[in-house]
């Protein structure tokens, strides 16, 4: 009812109506046909049921009135939602942010969301070592779909509201000159976005030439993307220091990642199992997971296979590896819904856990005298400061965040300032895990079934 009586008063509908400053109170309903004569029939025939009735209108000016109110429009009930999409949006406005801002989960964390992060096309991000003679990709592009060809840079990208990456203004201006986005029309963009990384450096170069937090930038890409290609040469398969930490940014999305040996027609069949053991033997030292990563096997480029080198069994496996990577990419857009709510309960529960660590270490603080040698104490021994809260509140060891990179956001912060435990935010948010959205599942199906 707000969307038509602001589109009948001239304004413009977007996404973005319904939290802007427009003065719900003072707009007039909206004009429908017949809607005086229905209205008309309902007040007779309530004046006649009910005796205690004094036929006075109050009643349904004050419905129009809740409906037209700002104050309303904050507090809409999950029978009002279209999609399991627009669900979260609004669980994540009302009982999810609240939360975060108290506690600045934005600051140490994740930079808070908005719609266009609900909003957005599922996203595969490929990362791989610098190979080749320079120059080779020096900067990280955002590959999607749209009207024509045409290049935009990353301070721009990064300020358009119908973008989901607003969050790397946090990444400062030497990360933003290092971004950009390529639009294009292609069919496969309509449906999924993709993220094109600089290569990772090796030796002296890892240390010299990076402006910017290389590993905070992917870990930041690593939540948003629903798959992760780590692509490896047959000729390069040595994992860098730099490589190493950003493999180890990725901890938490383990089930996004698939390595992909590429260019493999480039050595023959007995090479190439020396080569794939070679391959895993790396992989085993960097990936702290007892299970086996999916690594697919081929030549993935528009030339055609360099028989030759592999036979044609070769050639039959690399056929066959291509089609089980291109049916995992199919199968993205179809399970993108189940994973932006996966994201969006992992979220909740880190949000939480974070509440706890912040609400605790202010709990540890004295109330007058030596708070600046207390809050050193306390940074110091922030391992075991994470131990106290996992067992006062009995949490899983594992969805702690960080210790190093935690310790270094706090130095800059006066902990003294922090909020104390809010028991009702907390429960606001079990309730949402609990009921909330569990209700939203079974009131909408995956949109792309």
């Amino acid at each position: 009812m707000q969307l038509v009586a602001l589109a009948q008063t001239g304004h413009e509908i977007s996404h973005e109506i319904l939290n802007s400053d427009v003065d719900f109170k003072n707009i007039s309903p909206p004009t429908m046909e017949g809607l005086g004569v229905l209205m008309a029939k309902k007040k007779h025939s309530s004046k006649s049921s009910d005796p205690n009735m004094n036929g006075s209108p109050a009643a349904d000016t004050s419905l129009t009135a809740q409906w037209f109110s700002s104050k309303s429009s904050k507090k809409i009930s999950l029978s009002s939602v279209t999609s399991i999409v627009d669900g979260l949006k609004r669980l994540y406005i009302q009982k999810l942010k609240p939360l975060e801002v108290a506690y600045r989960f934005n600051d140490f964390v994740s930079p808070l969301l908005t719609n266009s992060d609900f909003d957005a096309k599922p996203m595969v991000m490929l990362l791989g070592a610098h190979i080749g003679p320079e120059p080779t990709t020096d900067r990280f592009v955002v590959v999607m779909s749209g009207p024509d060809e045409r290049s935009i840079p990353g301070n721009t990208v990064a300020v358009q509201a119908d973008m989901p990456f607003s969050g790397l203004t946090t990444f400062g201006t030497a990360f933003l000159s290092k971004f950009e986005c390529s639009q294009m029309p292609h069919p496969l963009l309509e449906h999924v976005t993709f993220v094109d990384t600089p290569g990772v450096l090796s030796g002296e170069k890892q240390r010299t030439q990076r402006a910017y937090d290389f590993t905070g930038v992917t870990s930041w890409f690593a939540s948003k993307c629903d798959l992760i290609l780590l692509l490896f040469d047959p000729h390069k398969l040595d994992v860098s220091d730099e490589f190493k930490r950003v493999i180890s940014s990725l901890r938490g999305h383990d089930d996004k990642i698939r390595v992909v040996l590429n260019k493999a027609d480039q050595v023959d069949t007995q090479q190439l199992m020396r080569v794939y053991g070679a391959l895993m033997w790396s992989l085993g030292k960097v990936l702290n997971t007892p299970e086996v990563s999916r690594v697919y096997i081929g030549s993935f480029s528009d030339k055609p296979i360099n028989e030759a080198a592999t036979g044609p069994i070769g050639r039959e496996l690399f056929e066959k590896e291509q089609d089980d990577l291109l049916a995992d990419l199919k199968d993205i857009p179809k399970k993108a819904c189940d994973r932006r709510i996966n994201e969006f309960v992992k979220r909740a529960r880190a949000a939480k856990i974070h509440a706890y660590i912040i609400s605790h270490l202010k709990k540890e603080m004295p109330a007058i005298m030596g708070k600046a040698k207390a809050q050193q104490k306390l940074i110091d021994n922030l391992e075991d400061e994470f131990g106290k809260v996992q067992r006062e509140h009995h949490l899983p060891k594992g969805d702690f965040p960080n210790v190093d990179h935690f310790r270094e956001v706090l130095s800059g912060y006066n902990i003294d300032k922090f909020e104390k435990l809010k028991p009702k935010m907390l429960q606001t948010v079990d309730d949402m895990l609990g009921y909330d959205i569990p209700e939203l599942l079974k009131s909408f199906r995956n949109p792309y079934d």
